[in-house]
């Protein structure tokens, strides 16, 4: 296993799983994009928020991939939506998404990340109904 195999691996593990926020100023570069702003404290903002809306969301590692300074980690997320999510309120449902997020390391932290889910299935998951936009002429 690589360091930045690692790294990821733990940024996983502590971070998005047992909320061990000290691992953040760790692992994440000051100047890493997160939610509105830059670092480990913007990286954690954004955290906070998923939490806030699942408390009990886990991640399991399906697979990683790295080569060099990159790391590919692939995913499957489950929890209970127990706050408000977005515009959706708390419904207690359980949603099970994936997801993959793209890591780059520099120094041995993370300078970059870029994630993709399946937030539509999330959506659906928690009961929102969604209806194709309407083409021009329909009413």
């Amino acid at each position: 296993m690589t360091d930045v195999e690692a790294a990821a691996r733990r940024f996983v593990a502590d971070v998005w799983n047992a909320g061990r926020e000290e691992s953040a100023y760790e692992l994440v570069a000051a100047d890493c994009p997160g939610l509105g702003g830059s670092g480990p404290a913007a990286m954690l903002a954004w955290h906070r928020d998923r939490r806030a809306s699942f408390p009990d969301l886990r991640y399991k590692i399906v697979d990683v991939v790295a080569t060099g300074t990159r790391v590919a980690v692939r995913w499957r997320a489950a929890g209970t939506q127990a706050g408000q999510f977005g515009p959706v309120p708390p419904t207690g449902r359980v949603v099970s998404y994936s997801g993959a997020t793209f890591l780059r390391f520099d120094d041995g932290r993370i300078v970059d990340v870029w994630s993709v889910n399946e937030l539509f299935q999330m959506l659906q998951q928690l009961g929102v109904e969604m209806l194709p936009p309407l083409t021009p002429g329909e009413a």
